[in-house]
């Protein structure tokens, strides 16, 4: 399986991390591209420290959730075989996915590699998962992620849930890892699914 992880300026590095380590563990060919903002969100919150180099943040990251295997792209790198609907890519996740990120592939505007890829696996009808975390939403906001889900994308928003008690902020990172990893098919189970307790709502 050949998925991207397209990792932009949001908040929600956690989720990345935890969906590279997933898709890395199943075995799947996984290639990373993070936007100048995204590598800047990941020195922050994966590494605590905001002044952390971007490019040796980025490259921590994969060394340290992906697998030997996992590459690196740069953000303007169209030799990449997610930049052409000939070069077959299951899956594009963009986690987490700002609200600019979004108004880019919906403008089919492909400012950087990230966008194109987004752009090709709506063109071929192919899997397109994006994770955008922002709050309140404007109605500009919503319109747009209307128009990408009504173009095919799914929009999974980062929102766990609790109804599986949480007892750490990696069960509720987990939580919407899993969520993603369901949407592309990827069968591993990272937190308790409704109707596997005996407690907790729906």
């Amino acid at each position: 399986m050949r998925v991207m992880l397209g990792i932009t300026g949001a908040s929600g590095a956690p989720y990345a991390a935890r969906i590279l380590r997933a898709l890395s563990d199943h075995g799947a060919d996984v290639g990373v591209c993070a936007s100048a903002a995204g590598r800047q969100v990941i020195a922050l919150e994966i590494y605590g420290d905001r002044g952390m180099d971007g490019g040796d943040a980025l490259e921590r990251f994969v060394a340290d959730h992906g697998s030997p295997d996992t590459r690196i792209w740069a953000e303007r790198d169209y030799s990449a075989p997610y930049a052409s609907g000939s070069s077959r890519t299951d899956a594009v996740i963009v986690c987490p996915c700002s609200m600019a990120s979004i108004g880019t592939i919906v403008a089919g505007a492909e400012a950087n590699l990230i966008h194109r890829a987004a752009g090709v696996q709506l063109k071929e009808r192919r899997k397109l998962v994006v994770v955008p975390r922002e709050t309140p939403l404007s109605s500009i906001h919503l319109e747009n992620l209307l128009r990408l889900r009504n173009a095919g994308a799914d929009v999974i928003a980062a929102m766990p849930a609790f109804y599986h008690l949480p007892q750490t902020i990696d069960d509720l990172v987990a939580f919407v890892a899993g969520r993603v990893l369901d949407s592309i098919g990827v069968d591993v189970t990272l937190h308790e699914r409704w109707g596997e307790s005996q407690v907790g709502a729906p």
